[in-house]
Formats: C-alpha cells, sequence, structure tokens
C-alpha cells in the first residue's frame, strides 16, 4: 500500500457541492492507494452518511486515497471476518464483536474510532399488545436474534425494571427485522434489537399505536452502538494513512450532520429504495450520536468501553475482559477536525 499524500486545510475544506464532485485525472496518474471500507449493515443507510459525504466532496481524493465503501455478504462472515482476511482496510462493527474476537482468538483488530455515542438498539412493541413497559414482556413472546449478548441484554431490560426475564418467550427472528406491522399482524408481541434511528421508523402503523424504548433510556450498560476499526497490521505500517484517513472522514461526518438537504440528496442516490421521509427522518435522530458530550467525533469513551466489557464477560457473551483497553486507540483521531 503507497503512503498517501499528506492532508491540508484545502484537503479538508470540503467546498465541492455534494451534487458534482470534482472532476479528477485518472488514478493511475496519482497513484491512490485503493481503501475499502466495510460498512455496518447489510446496505447504506444515514449512519454511513459521513463516509459518503467525504468521498462525495472529494475529501479522500484531496488526501490521495480511492476509497471504496462495500456491505458484507453475510455467507462470508461479518466486517470483522473481512477484516481478519485482509479483504477490507477499514469496517464499522459493534464493540461486542470485537472484544469477543479479540478476547477468544486474540485476532489483531483495533477500533480507531467511536461512529455513534448511543446504544440505537431499542425494544419495541405496539398499543394493543397491552405491553406498557419492559417488564411487561414477561410471559410474552419477544422477537430477536438470541445470540449470547443478545439474551443476556434481554434478561438485564427486564430485570432492570422488575420483571422476571425467565419468563420472557424467545421467538428466534436471526437477522431480520420485524416491524410494528409484523407485530400487528401476530408474528409476535414485542422485537428487541431494532434501530430506534432506522427500523424502528419503519412500516404503516400510525405512530400513536408505537412503543418504542431506546435500550440506554431503559437501564442498558453504556456503549458505543457502533466503532470504525482497522487490523493492528495497518496500524503499525501505515499510521499517516490511518490519520488521514479519520481526519478526512470527521470532517465528513460534521458535514453530513450541518448540511442535512444536500446530504439526504446524496444519500438518495446510494439507498434509492427507502422513501425520503425515512431517510430524512433516520438522519436526523442518528446525526446526534455521531459526536460526544464536547462535540468531538471519533473519541472513543474509556468510560463506555471497561464497563462494557466487563458486563460482556460477566454476562458470558465474551470469554473474558481481560486486555479491554488494548482493543482500541484514540491516538490517530484529530479531535479537533
Amino acid at each position: 500500500m503507497l503512503s498517501p499524500v499528506p492532508l491540508t486545510a484545502a484537503s479538508l475544506a470540503f467546498t465541492t457541492p455534494l451534487t458534482s464532485a470534482r472532476p479528477r485525472a485518472p488514478l493511475s496518474e496519482y497513484f491512490m492507494p485503493h481503501i475499502r471500507v466495510m460498512l455496518d449493515y447489510f446496505h447504506p443507510w444515514p449512519n454511513s452518511a459521513g463516509l459518503y459525504v467525504a468521498r462525495a466532496r472529494d475529501g479522500y481524493g484531496a488526501a490521495g486515497l480511492d476509497v471504496e465503501l462495500v456491505v458484507q455478504d453475510p455467507g462470508r462472515g461479518d466486517t470483522l471476518e473481512y477484516l481478519v482476511r485482509g479483504e477490507v482496510d477499514f469496517g464499522i462493527f459493534p464493540p461486542n464483536r470485537l472484544l469477543a474476537r479479540r478476547a477468544a482468538l486474540g485476532q489483531p483488530l483495533v477500533a480507531v474510532a467511536a461512529v455513534n455515542h448511543r446504544g440505537l438498539e431499542a425494544i419495541q412493541t405496539t398499543t394493543s399488545t397491552g405491553i406498557r413497559r419492559p417488564r411487561d414482556l414477561a410471559g410474552r413472546r419477544l422477537a430477536y436474534n438470541p445470540t449470547p449478548r443478545g439474551r443476556a441484554m434481554v434478561r438485564h431490560l427486564v430485570a432492570a425494571d422488575g420483571g422476571d426475564p425467565d419468563a420472557v418467550i424467545t421467538v428466534d427472528a436471526g437477522s431480520r427485522e420485524l416491524t410494528v406491522d409484523d407485530i400487528e399482524a401476530g408474528e409476535a408481541d414485542a422485537t428487541f434489537g431494532n434501530y430506534w434511528s432506522w427500523d424502528a421508523l419503519r412500516g404503516d402503523l400510525p405512530e400513536h399505536s408505537r412503543l418504542t424504548w431506546p435500550v440506554d433510556e431503559i437501564g442498558a450498560p453504556r456503549y458505543h452502538s457502533y466503532l470504525l476499526g482497522t487490523s493492528e497490521r495497518l496500524l503499525d505500517e501505515q499510521p499517516a494513512l490511518v490519520r488521514n484517513f479519520l481526519a478526512v472522514t470527521a470532517r465528513g461526518y460534521a458535514t453530513a450532520a450541518d448540511e442535512p438537504d444536500a446530504t439526504l440528496e446524496m444519500l438518495e442516490r446510494v439507498i434509492p429504495y427507502f422513501p425520503r421521509p425515512l431517510i430524512a427522518r433516520s438522519l436526523a435522530l442518528v446525526a446526534p450520536t455521531w459526536t460526544d458530550p464536547h462535540g468531538r467525533w471519533g473519541v472513543i469513551d474509556e468510560g463506555r468501553m471497561g464497563p462494557y466489557a466487563h458486563w460482556l464477560a460477566e454476562n458470558g457473551a465474551i470469554a473474558h475482559d481481560h486486555g479491554w483497553d488494548r482493543s482500541f486507540t484514540n491516538s490517530l483521531l484529530d479531535v479537533t477536525a
């Protein structure tokens, strides 16, 4: 992989409109390193907007990086599996998966930035079910992906509200995200794991008939929903490339939040199969999660990572929490970007 050109103030200015990227010479003239970035979901959604904005404004190109944004093929593994095989250079993933791989397999993967500073998951139901709070899930059918971490979180949330977690009836939904319409159709009484900033917005049921509880408002441990990471090898061999990539990405997320109308127009080109109002509302909800209380993008909070790793280990979701502090670094971030 070739070293990138240094960042300049001009490369971070993003003066090019989102709707028309600056023309440039063929890649062969610049010898730009080809960087593959794997996104956090089965398809692009507004949480990835900062990456798309950074590319549309040619921030990556000005930094000497040719960035390709890709999604995973579940048949070949998750984002971390692609990183381990060296098939992508950066990826977005949940912290529990990173901690689990490092604990059980010692895989040399490391987070270099936080994408979200809140948990995006929620419990969702409808008013017709009679469920009014998490403890009411006892004796009811809850649809979710019953991974060790998923089961532990459901038990934690029900118990935190004074309910009996042993009485919850699990409906194995796998990777499928049921909507409120599916609940009304009788597939389950409630769901867990839907994102309150995306999945919970879908469906035709009127808003007044929906009940949505973000998990970080009903007793869940604090955690970053998604982190951005890479391999320790890339970090060791190309720290300048990582630093440049993060600086441009930070600016991309800031621009995406500051210019929602232009960002929405750009997102419609990469996720054209979802309605504009859904994309717009999701963007408005998720954008505030991109920065910490000090307004900084990317800074990974050890006050989240440590206690969350301990909680995961205590509940059998990861093998152990030893070395959690080596699973991430903030050293490549320009927190003033």
